[in-house]
C-alpha cells in the first residue's frame, strides 16, 4: 500500500530524533488499560511506555478507547499502526523516569474507542501516542471548588447534578479541585440530601449530551455523512469514506479479497494521483468490519485558491464506487501483497493469530485476517475481484466523514450531493427501506437519526425526503462484524476450554493470555458513563500495587497487564490478563498476578485510591476540556469514527469533561469494588462454578532457554502445569492494602527561601558580545536568557495548548562519550536513574506519585549525542512549579542504587541476548557494525560490555555530562512572563555551579571504517519456519551543519559556488530578488539541513515508484536521513523488505536509483512537490508545544554553534528558496560510490544460510541469556506503510 506523500524529515531538521540504531526497552512492568468513551485527556498513570507490543495495542489505528496503566521500561514508539521505519531500529531498554511526555494530541487519542489494533492500515503511518506513565495514587487537593447547576431535562422534570463552576477568566475551563473528603466522604445523601433515590435514578438513566457541532445526513442512495467544522490544523480537512466491508464478509475462497480490492482501488485512481500536486495525503486500511479510505487535503490550492473538496470527494468516489480492475494494476498490487504478507510474518504477528484464533474460535474472526491467503492470493483475476466489489461496495453501505476547517456546512453537503447522489442509482432497483437493513446496525454502526447521537435535529438533514422510495436492494449486515460470540458470563458455558499453548524457536520469552470476552456496554446514559469510570478507577489500582510491591532486583514476571476494551472490529468488550516472564519464572510469575487481581477483588480500592485516582481523572479531563479548539481534525474523526461503531454518544471534550463531573459526585466506594470485581470474576474466582469461564487461555513459549551452566535445554510445560500455577495463586493469602502518603510538595517554603539566600540566583548578560540579560524575538516570541549558574534557557509563551506546558533539560555527550573503558555506560547510567527513581529523601513511589498528583509526565532518554530528560505538566495547581521541582532535585539530588543498577544492566544483556532472533535487529546490528568500524556507541552493549560496568562507572559517566554550561533548557506553554521566569530563578538558577564548569565531555574519536572493505556488504541467516527477506543500505553523510567527519567545513565551500541562471528559472526577467534568496540559503548555516531534507523526500519518492511499483520488488522501502548536530558526521539508510527470492534484486535496485540522480535529473514537479509536503507538514505542527521544544533546541548549545534564532524565523523562506542546484550541491555530499556504500541482507528461512558464514547468534552462542519479545493479542496483524 501507498500513500502519497513520503517519510518525515521535517521534524528531523531541528528536533534530536531516536535515531535509526537508538533503542528502547524490554523492563519489568504492570499495565492496566480500561475503555472510557468521552474524549477527555489521558490521566498520568502510567510509568514508563509499553513495551513495542503494548504500543501497537495502543497505537495502531484507531486503537484508543482504552487507557494504558503501566509500570514498565521503555519502548519504542506508540502509533496506530507499527510503522515499517520500525525495523530500522533496534528495541534496547532506553531510560524513561516517573512517566511519559506526550503531546496533547496524542493524550487524546486514549479516549478514542479503541477497535483497530488488528487494523488493514495499507499505507501510511499513524499518529503515535506513547501513554503518560505515572499510575499511582494522588495526593487530595485541600483546596475548595463551588459547585454549578447543569441541568438536564428528564421527562419533564429537571434535575441538576453537581458540576463544576464556569469561570470568569476560563469561561470553558471548570475547576475540578475537590473539597475536603468530597470524595471520601461514600455517603451519597448526607452530601447530596437534596437527592433522592429516585431523582439520581432518573439523573443516571437521562442519555448523555452529544456533539452539537456534528451534522449528520443521509443521501437517497443509502450514503450515510458525518460534517465536523474543525480549524486545527487550519486550512485543512480530513475527509474518510468508510465502507462497512472487511475480511469477514470474505466467503471461503475469497480470505483477502477485500485487502486486495483496497489496493487495487487505491492506488488504479487516477483521481486520487491528480491530487499528489496539491499537498494532500492519501492513505487507505481493510480491517474485519470495515475498509477506509482517507485523503488529508488543503482546503483550497496554494496559487489558485481553487476549493479542493470537490476534488477530494471526486477520488474517494472513484476509489470506493468506480475503481478500474485493469489487469496490469491487480497483478501489481498481487506482488505488493504477497511481498507485504512475507514482511508481516514475524514471531509478533504469528503470535497475535494464535491470540486471535484461540479467542474467537466459535466465529469467523479466528481464520479471517485480513491480509488473506497466499494460495487464493495468487488465484483471483479480474473478474472474482469485480463480483466482490459489486455485491459490498455502494453508497448504502457507506458512510463519509469530513473533519476540518469548514465554514459553511449547507456549501459542503451540496458539494457530497453533487458528487454522490447519482452513485448507484444508475443501474439500481429500488425498493423501500426495511428495518433489518438499519435496524441493529444504526445503533451499533451508524446510529439512528433520532437516537440522540446527532445533537438538535436542526443539524439533521436527509436527501430522500423527496424521494422515499429510492432505496437499493441490497442491504448491508444488520450488525457489524456479523458472527456470534461465545460470551464469558455466569451460565453461558459450562466447559472450560483447557489451555493452549503455542510454542516457537524464535520466542524469547514466556508469556500466557487470559481472555474474558463479553458484550459491548454502549456508553448513551449518564449511568453508563458512571460504570466506566469507576472501572477505571478501580483497575488503576492494579497497577500501582504491582509496582509498588515488587521493585527487587529479580522479579517473578517481566510485565503484568490488566487490558479491559471495547472493541468495535471484534464486536465485543475483551479483558484481558497478560504475564510475561522469562520461562525459569514462570510459575512464580502467574501465582503473583493471580494473587494481586485477586486481592484486588477481595479488598477492593481503598478511600484514598479513590480519592486519588478521581482527583487526577477529573483534573486531567477539565485540561482537556479547555483545549478543545486545540484538538486536531484527525483524532477528532477518529474517535466518531469509533464511537460509532460501538454505539456510543459522540461528545466533545467540554461535554465529556462536564458529564465526568455530573457522575464523579455520585460515585461510592461500595459501588467502585463491586463493578470492578466483576471485571475480574474471570481470574479470581477461577475454577469455581459461579464464575465466568475464561473464552482462552493461551500460553505463548520458547522451545529451547538458556540455563547458566549449562547452556540450551528444552523448554517443557503443560496445560496442566499452567492450571496449577493459576490455582496456586488462588490460595496464597493475602491482606488488605495500606494506605500511602504522598508529598505535597518536593521542596518546600523554607528550603527554597535557604537555596536562594545561598545561591543569589539571577540573570546574566548571554555572552561578552551580547551585554544584555534577555533577549526577546518579537517574530517567533522566543526569550533567551542565562543564569548566574551558567544554564541557559530558551522559552516561548504560547496559547495553543491552553494551561499546558512542555519543558525539555538538554546535556551535551550522550553514548559518544563513552570511553573505551565504560561502553555502556552512559546508556545504563540513565537507565539506572530511571529504575531507582527516587531523588533527596522520597522514596520512588513517593515521587510516581507527586507526579500524578501533579499530572506530570517525564521522561529521561540517551541518545547518541546528548541525555535529555523532557517533562509535560499542566499550569494548574501549581503543576508548573512542581515539575521545574523535580527537575531540579533529579539535577541535585539524584539517588543512585545497587539494585536499579542490577535490574538495569539486566534489561540490557536480555536485549543484546534476543538480538539474534529478530531479523530485522540482527542485519541492522551487524550492518551498523560494519560501517561504524565496531564502534559499539552507535550499537547496543555487548553481554562483555556490560558485564565489566559497575555503579559507580555509570553514575560518573552521567553525571559528569551534567555540567551547567553542557546543558540547555527550554519552555514552552500558556504561561506569563512572571511565572516562567520565577520557576527559572527559583529552580534552575538554585543548581549548584558546576563541579568543573569548563570541562567539555571528551569524545573518542567517531570514524567509518576504512573504505573499501570486505564487510561492505555481508548477510545474515535465520532459522524459521516462514520465509523473510529485509536489507539495510547505509553510507557517510555530513551533519546537520555541514561538517565531515574528516573535518571538513562544507558550508564555507557551497557559499563560494556561483549560483547559475538554471537556479533561476521561476524568478521574473530582470527580478533579483530569487537570486537574493539564493544566495541567503547559499549561506545560511542550515543549508545542508534543508536541502537534506528535500533531497530525502525527492529519493523516497522515486524509491516507492521504481522498487515498489515499477519492478514489484518490495512491499516498503524507504530512505531516512540521520545527520547529528554535535557529532560531526551523519549517515543515510534505506531499509527495505522483499522475499528472498527478490531481496538481492531490490537492493540493486535501490543502489540504482540512489546512484541515479545524475542521469536521471531531479524536475522542478519534484522539488515542487517536496517542498510543499515539508512546508505543510510545518505549519500543521507549529500549533504543537512539542514542535517548538524542536525548535529551540539548541539555541544556546555551545557544541551547535551555528544554531541562531534565524533558524527558527527564516525556516520557511529558506525551504522556498532552494532551487534543483541545491539540492545536488546537497546529493553529492553523500557518499553513494561502491567504495562508500556498506549494505546488509538478512533472511530467514528453514534452509537460511546453510553453507553460509556463521550468523551473530552462533558467533554468541556462549552467551545465549534469554531476552524478552513482546507478545499480545493483535499486535501486529495489521498491514504496514510503504513509504
Amino acid at each position: 500500500m501507498a500513500t502519497s506523500s513520503s517519510s518525515s524529515v521535517m521534524s528531523a531538521i531541528l528536533v534530536p530524533h531516536n535515531r535509526w540504531n537508538s533503542s528502547s526497552s524490554r523492563g519489568r512492568r504492570s499495565l492496566v488499560r480500561v475503555n472510557i468513551p468521552v474524549p477527555a485527556a489521558s490521566i498520568p498513570l502510567t510509568r514508563f511506555h509499553p513495551t513495542a507490543a503494548a504500543a501497537r495495542w495502543l497505537g495502531d489505528l484507531r486503537d484508543g478507547n482504552s487507557i494504558e496503566l503501566a509500570y514498565h521500561n521503555r519502548n519504542n514508539n506508540s502509533m496506530r499502526q507499527m510503522k515499517m521505519k520500525q525495523k530500522k531500529k533496534s528495541h534496547a531498554p532506553k531510560a524513561w523516569k516517573w512517566s511519559t511526555s506526550v503531546s496533547h494530541s496524542q493524550q487524546l487519542k486514549k479516549w478514542i474507542p479503541c477497535c483497530s489494533s488488528l487494523s488493514r492500515n495499507c499505507y501510511g503511518e499513524t499518529t503515535p501516542f506513547p501513554l503518560p506513565k505515572s499510575a499511582q495514587p494522588f495526593f487530595l487537593h485541600k483546596s475548595r471548588f463551588p459547585l454549578a447547576t447543569h441541568t438536564f431535562s428528564t421527562s419533564g422534570k429537571r434535575f441538576c447534578p453537581p458540576c463544576a463552576t464556569v469561570g470568569p477568566d476560563e469561561p470553558h475551563a471548570a475547576s475540578t479541585t475537590c473539597p475536603d473528603g468530597l470524595l471520601e466522604n461514600q455517603d451519597f445523601d448526607s452530601l447530596y440530601p437534596q437527592l433522592q433515590t429516585a431523582e439520581l435514578e432518573e439523573f443516571l438513566s437521562t442519555e448523555l449530551p452529544s456533539n452539537p457541532k456534528l451534522h449528520r445526513g443521509q443521501l437517497k442512495n443509502g450514503l450515510r455523512y458525518l460534517i465536523l467544522p474543525n480549524k486545527v490544523p487550519p486550512n485543512r480537512f480530513e475527509a474518510h469514506m468508510e465502507v462497512h466491508v472487511g475480511s469477514i464478509d470474505e466467503e471461503d475462497d475469497e480470505q483477502g479479497i477485500a485487502h486486495m480490492i483496497e489496493h487495487v482501488a487505491f492506488l488504479g485512481s487516477k483521481k486520487r494521483e491528480k491530487l499528489l500536486g496539491t499537498g494532500a495525503r492519501s492513505n487507505a486500511y481493510t480491517d474485519f468490519h470495515h475498509t477506509v479510505f482517507h485523503i488529508h487535503s488543503p482546503t483550497c490550492t496554494k496559487d489558485a485558491d481553487e476549493d479542493l473538496l470537490p476534488l477530494v470527494l471526486d477520488a474517494l468516489n472513484e476509489i470506493a464506487f468506480h475503481p478500474k480492475f485493469l489487469s496490469s494494476r491487480v497483478e501489481k498490487e498481487r506482488r505488493a501483497i504477497l511481498s507485504e504478507l512475507q514482511m508481516m510474518n514475524t514471531i509478533e504477528y504469528r503470535v497475535d493469530c494464535q491470540l486471535l484464533q484461540h479467542l474467537h474460535s466459535e466465529n469467523k474472526l479466528s481464520k479471517r485476517f485480513p491480509i488473506g491467503l497466499e494460495e487464493q492470493i495468487k488465484k483471483w483475476d479480474a473478474d472474482k475481484i469485480r463480483k466482490f466489489h459489486e455485491r459490498w461496495y455502494f453508497p448504502a453501505n457507506a458512510t463519509l466523514y469530513i473533519v476540518g476547517d469548514i465554514d459553511n456546512i449547507s456549501k459542503t453537503i451540496n458539494q457530497i450531493e453533487a458528487v454522490f447522489e447519482q452513485t448507484g442509482l444508475e443501474n439500481e432497483t429500488a425498493s423501500p427501506p426495511t428495518s433489518s437493513a438499519f435496524g441493529a446496525m444504526a445503533n451499533f454502526l451508524v446510529p439512528k437519526l433520532s437516537a440522540g447521537f446527532v445533537g438538535s435535529s436542526s443539524h439533521e438533514r436527509s436527501s430522500n425526503s423527496s424521494d422515499q422510495s429510492k432505496i437499493l436492494k441490497r442491504e448491508r449486515h444488520a450488525v457489524r462484524p456479523p458472527i456470534k460470540h461465545n460470551w464469558s458470563l455466569p451460565g453461558h458455558n459450562t466447559d472450560m476450554k483447557p489451555p493452549e499453548i503455542f510454542q516457537h524457536e524464535l520466542l524469547q520469552n514466556f508469556s500466557i493470555n487470559m481472555f474474558c470476552k463479553i458484550p459491548v456496554s454502549k456508553v448513551r446514559t449518564f449511568r453508563d458513563l458512571r460504570n466506566v469510570l469507576m472501572k477505571r478507577i478501580f483497575l488503576s489500582a492494579l497497577h500501582f500495587r504491582i509496582n509498588t510491591r515488587y521493585k527487587s532486583s529479580n522479579p517473578p514476571f517481566t510485565s503484568v497487564e490488566l487490558d479491559h476494551s471495547d472493541s468495535g472490529r471484534e464486536g465485543c468488550t475483551v479483558t484481558t490478563l497478560t504475564i510475561t516472564a522469562e520461562p525459569k519464572n514462570w510459575q512464580n510469575a502467574v501465582k503473583v498476578a493471580v494473587q494481586e487481581v485477586r486481592r484486588l477483588k477481595e479488598f477492593g480500592v481503598t478511600k484514598g485510591e479513590l480519592t486519588r485516582y478521581m482527583d487526577a481523572l477529573l483534573k486531567d479531563s477539565e485540561q482537556l476540556s479547555a483545549m478543545i479548539d486545540n484538538v486536531s481534525s484527525v483524532d477528532n474523526l477518529d474517535f466518531i469514527m469509533e464511537s460509532d461503531a460501538l454505539g456510543h454518544i459522540v461528545m466533545d471534550q467540554r461535554q465529556g469533561h462536564e458529564s465526568l463531573m455530573a457522575v464523579a459526585g455520585t460515585v461510592t466506594l461500595d459501588e467502585v469494588n463491586s463493578i470492578g470485581a466483576q471485571v475480574l470474576e474471570f481470574i479470581s474466582d477461577f475454577g469455581k462454578p459461579t464464575a465466568p469461564l475464561p473464552a482462552a487461555v493461551v500460553a505463548c513459549v520458547p522451545k529451547k532457554v538458556h540455563i547458566d551452566g549449562i547452556g540450551e535445554i528444552e523448554f517443557k510445560i503443560t496445560a496442566s502445569e499452567i492450571i496449577s500455577s493459576i490455582e496456586s495463586g488462588l490460595t496464597e493469602p493475602i491482606e488488605a492494602e495500606p494506605e500511602l502518603e504522598v508529598p505535597k510538595e518536593l521542596i518546600s517554603p523554607q528550603q527554597l527561601q535557604e537555596l536562594r539566600m545561598q545561591q543569589k540566583p539571577s540573570f546574566i548578560p548571554l555572552s561578552p558580545e551580547i551585554n544584555v540579560t534577555k533577549l526577546h524575538d518579537k517574530e517567533t516570541g522566543i526569550t533567551q536568557c542565562r543564569l548566574s549558574n551558567g544554564i541557559p534557557v530558551n522559552y516561548k509563551i504560547s496559547k495553543n495548548e491552553t494551561r499546558g506546558g512542555v519543558m525539555r533539560l538538554i546535556v551535551g555527550g550522550g553514548r559518544a562519550a563513552e570511553t573505551s573503558g565504560s561502553k555502556g555506560a552512559v546508556v545504563v547510567g540513565v537507565r539506572t536513574l530511571s529504575e531507582g527513581g527516587r531523588v533527596g529523601n522520597f522514596s520512588r513511589e513517593q515521587v510516581e506519585l507527586f507526579c500524578v498528583n501533579h499530572l506530570i509526565n517525564c521522561s529521561l532518554e540517551s541518545t547518541e549525542e546528548f541525555i535529555s530528560m523532557e517533562f509535560r505538566f499542566t499550569l494548574r495547581d501549581n503543576g508548573m512549579h512542581a515539575a521545574f521541582q523535580l527537575l531540579h532535585m533529579v539535577l541535585e539530588h539524584s539517588v543512585w542504587l545497587e539494585d536499579a543498577f542490577d535490574r538495569a544492566r539486566q534489561l540490557y544483556l536480555s536485549y543484546y541476548r534476543s538480538i539474534p532472533k529478530s531479523l530485522e535487529r540482527s542485519t541492522a546490528h551487524k550492518l551498523m557494525l560494519a560501517m561504524m568500524d565496531g564502534d559499539e556507541r552507535f550499537v547496543e552493549p555487548t553481554s562483555k560490555s556490560l558485564q565489566n560496568l559497575t555503579l559507580k562507572s555509570v553514575k560518573d559517566a552521567v553525571m559528569n555530562q551534567f555540567v551547567a554550561d553542557n546543558m540547555e533548557v527550554s519552555i514552552v506553554g500558556d504561561f506569563s512572563q512572571e511565572e516562567i521566569e520565577s520557576c527559572i530563578l527559583d529552580y534552575l538558577g538554585t543548581v549548584r555551579a558546576s563541579r568543573d564548569s569548563e570541562r567539555e565531555p571528551e569524545f573518542s574519536p567517531i570514524l567509518f571504517r576504512t573504505s573499501p572493505s570486505d564487510l561492505q556488504f555481508q548477510q545474515v541467516f535465520l532459522k524459521d519456519t516462514d520465509e523473510r527477506a529485509c536489507a539495510y543500505i547505509a553510507g557517510p553523510a555530513p551533519n546537520r551543519w555541514g561538517f565531515t567527519i574528516d573535518g571538513k567545513d562544507l558550508l564555507e565551500s557551497v557559499a563560494d559556488i556561483p549560483i547559475t541562471d538554471e537556479a533561476q528559472l521561476h524568478s521574473e526577467e530582470g527580478d533579483n530578488i530569487q537570486k537574493d534568496l539564493q544566495r541567503k540559503l547559499r549561506d545560511h548555516p542550515l543549508f545542508f539541513g534543508i536541502t537534506m531534507g528535500l533531497l530525502a523526500e525527492v529519493i523516497n519518492s522515486r524509491l516507492f515508484t521504481t522498487v515498489r511499483d515499477s519492478l514489484g520488488l518490495t512491499y516498503d522501502v524507504s530512505f531516512e536521513l540521520n545527520l547529528f548536530d554535535r557529532l560531526k558526521l551523519g549517515w543515510y539508510v534505506i531499509s527495505v523488505t522483499s522475499t528472498p527470492s527478490k531481496v538481492y534484486k531490490a537492493v540493486d535496485a535501490c543502489k540504482n536509483v540512489l546512484r541515479g540522480l545524475h542521469s536521471n535529473k531531479v524536475a522542478p514537479r519534484e522539488l515542487e512537490r517536496a517542498k510543499r509536503t515539508l512546508l505543510m507538514r510545518h505549519e500543521a505542527e507549529i500549533k504543537s508545544n512539542a514542535y517548538w521544544l524542536g525548535l529551540l533546541a539548541h539555541l544556546q548549545a555551545s557544541s551547535v554553534p551555528r544554531k541562531d534564532i534565524s533558524c527558527v524565523k527564516e525556516l520557511t523562506s529558506l525551504y522556498e528558496a532552494a532551487s534543483i542546484e541545491d539540492i545536488y550541491l546537497a546529493y553529492d555530499q553523500l557518499k553513494v560510490d561502491e567504495d562508500s556504500l556498506y549494505s546488509c541482507i538478512g533472511i530467514a528461512g528453514v534452509n537460511a544460510g546453510e553453507g553460509a558464514m556463521a550468523s551473530l547468534e552462533e558467533e554468541e552462542s556462549n552467551e545465549g541469556f534469554q531476552g524478552v519479545i513482546p507478545v499480545g493479542r493483535g499486535l501486529s496483524t495489521m498491514t504496514r506503510p510503504t513509504t
